[in-house]
């Protein structure tokens, strides 16, 4: 299995935002850019694995800048680490006033998906080389990040994380 570059698995997804789209205050509704997100960064993560994935987890998607009606909505997604069989994809969602000339930034969040073999069932996937220092950054904080998941989701205790342990515990 060869292994791949973050940069081999770059998706931009872009929507514009229809009324259906918005809720009464005329702003994109979470829910549809979460849709969205989960979108790009499974195409992101089969650019990788070249097969099927499911999302895993979704971490904290906070809302800095409403998206409104009218405006172009942008989602950059990346891979930034893939383990045994899961991958970890960052992502960064933009808002564009198009008339206005005016690009801010909206939210960003990590979703984690597994590769899935014909049968459904988890399969390997190819490892990340990390190639710039921002990548090699984030790649190095994946491992910490999928700790404290699979601690949240009840599947690791914190006492055998070793990596947020080296944090706290010198």
């Amino acid at each position: 299995m060869k292994a791949k570059h973050p940069q081999d698995t770059c998706v931009v997804m872009s929507e514009l935002v229809l009324p259906n789209d918005t809720n009464t205050l005329g702003n994109l509704m979470g829910g549809r850019l979460m849709h969205w997100m989960d979108i790009a960064a499974a195409i992101a993560a089969q650019k990788h694995c070249n097969c099927p994935v499911v999302t895993a987890s979704v971490d904290n998607v906070s809302f800095s800048n409403p998206i409104k009606l009218g405006n172009l909505l942008t989602i950059e997604a990346k891979l930034t680490r893939s383990f045994n069989t899961s991958m970890e994809v960052f992502l960064r969602v933009w808002g564009e006033d198009l008339s206005a000339q005016y690009k801010y930034l909206s939210n960003e969040a990590y979703l984690t998906f597994v590769a899935l073999d014909p049968n459904g069932r988890p399969r390997k996937v190819p490892e990340l080389v990390p190639e710039t220092d921002e990548e090699k950054r984030i790649y190095d904080g994946a491992l910490r990040r999928r700790q404290l998941r699979l601690i949240l989701g009840g599947k690791m205790k914190a006492e055998d994380a070793g990596e947020l342990r080296a944090l706290f515990i010198k």
